[in-house]
């Protein structure tokens, strides 16, 4: 029992929470936005425990999605569904259970946000189709991680989002877009070989060895977005220097990609996870 629960686990990538990280950063930024600050206790515990579940379920339809593929990619082959220790149909049944508990949480908020929550579902349940239909999956997958984004403001105002969450919501699908593009580098021979298609496909089409001056300029839209937020709030000094650490860090991300080693490019995804917590620390000072 014991053995298939922590199969279960690696299936829902919980050893691996750096997507958590990525999809909680933006949430918090937020809950902190539509708060003015600190948000109310029961929504900022439904909404982390939602980044948990969603982020579970999420890579549990993806994996089973990709099965197929997975088993092509030499990164992948060995992943739960893949290499035959989880069979779909259990695969199926866990995510209905964490796309499950994650609605029972949204029960506990207002009636706009459930609603919102029904597309959330609908964006992570259609993620995995995207890399066969278009070569911007980044994109798709920006959409489905920042959803949580306008559904805590309207969770705390019961209003219509305002343009600074909006403004988030695109710095976030920007940042996803540079930082998947990262994660997709390290693949991109095997996906080409497998059909499976991204932007690190396509920049690499469209720009060669300068692919990576693309996820740059998606790195820098997701900085001036975050900027342009903050002056729409009216935040100063201390949120100004979270964006500048922030940037330190997109810096740092590109000067690990500059010679497209898996490892590197998976260290540089990886390290978006400071990104994030820079800006949130910036935000968490400004409103102390």
């Amino acid at each position: 029992m014991f053995g298939k629960l922590k199969v279960y686990a690696e299936l829902a990538r919980l050893h691996r929470p750096i997507g958590i990280y990525l999809l909680l950063w933006p949430t918090l930024w937020a809950l902190w936005f539509a708060a003015d600050g600190p948000p109310a206790r029961d929504l900022l515990l439904i909404f982390a425990a939602g980044v948990v579940l969603m982020r579970s379920a999420g890579c549990v339809i993806n994996d089973y999605a990709d099965r197929k593929l997975d088993a092509l990619v030499e990164r992948t082959r060995n992943r739960p569904i893949a290499g035959g220790r989880v069979r779909p149909g259990e695969a199926l049944a866990l995510f209905a259970v964490l796309a499950l508990a994650a609605f029972a949480l949204v029960l506990m908020t207002n009636t706009p946000t459930v609603l919102m929550a029904v597309v959330a579902l609908a964006l992570a349940a259609s993620y995995p189709l995207m890399k066969r239909l278009h070569p911007l999956p980044q994109v798709h997958l920006g959409l489905a991680f920042g959803w949580a984004i306008p559904m805590a403001w309207v969770a705390h105002a019961q209003s219509v989002p305002p343009a600074p969450i909006w403004l988030l919501y695109a710095a976030n699908v920007a940042w996803s877009v540079a930082y998947d593009t990262m994660y997709a580098m390290a693949d991109r021979d095997d996906d080409i070989k497998a059909g499976i298609r991204s932007t690190a496909i396509l920049f690499r089409e469209m720009a060669g060895e300068r692919d990576r001056w693309l996820v740059g300029l998606f790195q820098a839209a997701a900085l001036a977005l975050l900027f342009a937020a903050g002056r729409a709030e009216d935040l100063g000094l201390f949120f100004n220097a979270g964006l500048v650490a922030a940037a330190c860090f997109a810096l740092y991300q590109q000067r690990l990609i500059r010679g497209r080693r898996a490892d590197d490019c998976l260290a540089a995804f990886a390290n978006n996870h400071y990104l994030g917590l820079a800006v949130f620390i910036g935000l968490f000072v400004e409103w102390l």
